[in-house]
């Protein structure tokens, strides 16, 4: 009777399931870096990186750059956070009334640019799915309380869609989700948020 070796067979299968393993496994890692790695501005923002050493780099975000330098903030920007940032985006800022963005830059009106961008700054890393809940905890719509002491509220406008109200009653859509920073996420937003004063 010829005794037949089982020990190839199955070496052959051990470095095939291994290799395979493997592959896959730098294939979600790589998914996953790519998933993090968000596009903003023509430029990834990468996890690693604060808020501000991040949105510099966004060709979107050149004026609120500017503004969160004009204003002093960016020491607290890169502080340890964690921050949720909803970020306008330099066409919000030119949907503004004629000359609003020059007056606001202008060094005698740093408390109102200060209060306006801490408006958009919320404690904590609110992410696409935390808010959601928040939403829906709220019964349809969640009161968040900004760094600037004022009040937002974050609603569903259908199933993947999430909209903040500010104190104005204006409305602004989140057009890009989870750009996660290491100190916090920013949701870049399509409109300036105001406060009612």
């Amino acid at each position: 009777m010829k005794r037949t070796s089982i020990k190839m067979p199955l070496i052959a299968s051990l470095l095939t399931f291994t290799l395979g393993g493997a592959l896959a496994l730098n294939t979600v890692q790589a998914a996953d870096m790519s998933r993090d790695a968000v596009v903003v501005g023509g430029q990834s923002m990468m996890p690693s990186k604060d808020i501000i050493d991040n949105a510099v780099n966004s060709a979107d975000h050149t004026t609120l750059v500017a503004a969160v330098k004009a204003a002093g903030l960016v020491d607290t920007l890169k502080g340890k956070g964690p921050f949720t940032v909803f970020a306008p985006v330099n066409s919000a800022f030119a949907a503004l009334p004629a000359g609003t963005v020059d007056t606001l830059l202008k060094p005698a009106n740093k408390a109102t640019l200060t209060h306006v961008l801490t408006y958009h700054v919320v404690a904590g890393k609110l992410d696409m799915m935390t808010l959601a809940e928040k939403i829906k905890a709220g019964g349809g719509k969640a009161e968040l309380t900004t760094v600037a002491g004022g009040k937002l509220w974050a609603m569903m406008n259908g199933p993947h869609n999430i909209t903040i109200k500010d104190e104005k009653g204006d409305v602004a859509d989140i057009t890009t989700y989870d750009v996660y920073q290491s100190n916090g996420v920013i949701q870049v937003i399509d409109k300036v948020l105001m406060p009612k004063s």
